[in-house]
């Protein structure tokens, strides 16, 4: 039944004193400004994702490099083997989410090894950050070798990894830098996951 009353709203149609039936057009407006104003990472920080890594799943880091993500993270940006989509090492970019704890992996050209690969990205991004002086080496399961240097402080923990996409490191091969960032009493939680997560890394076609 109408009052007559210019704006008034029935109350079933009412939430938190707003009309409903005008919130889907809205939402929609919204998301079209977004992606107008600022394009797809502004609406991808409004959409909460729901891809979680399975058991069985690997990830596909291009020209036959592989790794195995812990079940249950979120990925965000990366492909599956099973996507088949044939994207270079070098080029690839992984992306993997659980509550406070982010993992980043970024394919990259680089001529030299894995520890001088690790101290350019340092010294470039934030040579103050408070990484370890000294380079811990990291072997995967296939015998890929790498380099570890890791972070903590008021703000969360950082681990970052470095290898070169051959077991022989010759100065042409692909690097692949990955970088762990936790915030702070979170990295104590995933840090056996991450450990697994690192040494399942295969160069694949390169070793």
């Amino acid at each position: 039944m109408s009052t007559g009353i210019p704006g008034w709203v029935p109350v079933e149609h009412r939430w938190f004193g707003l009309d409903r039936r005008q919130m889907k057009p809205a939402l929609f407006v919204l998301v079209v400004a977004l992606l107008l104003i600022y394009g797809w990472p502004a609406l991808n920080a409004i959409v909460p994702w729901d891809n979680p890594t399975k058991a069985g799943d690997v990830l596909d880091l291009g020209d036959g490099a592989t790794a195995v993500p812990p079940v249950g993270w979120q990925l965000e940006d990366g492909a599956l083997v099973s996507d088949r989509t044939g994207v270079s090492a070098t080029n690839d970019d992984v992306k993997l989410v659980k509550a406070g704890a982010t993992i980043q992996m970024t394919g990259a050209a680089f001529n030299g090894t894995a520890a001088q690969f690790l101290d350019q990205v340092i010294s470039s991004e934030d040579p103050d950050a408070g990484i370890s002086d000294t380079p811990t080496t990291f072997t995967t399961t296939s015998g890929l070798v790498g380099v570890v240097r890791s972070a903590s402080g008021t703000g969360g923990d950082e681990l970052l990894a470095a290898f070169k996409m051959s077991r022989t490191e010759p100065a042409a091969a692909p690097a692949l830098l990955v970088e762990v960032a936790a915030v702070p009493g979170e990295f104590q939680q995933v840090s056996s996951e991450v450990d697994t997560f690192l040494r399942s890394i295969t160069s694949g076609a390169n070793e």
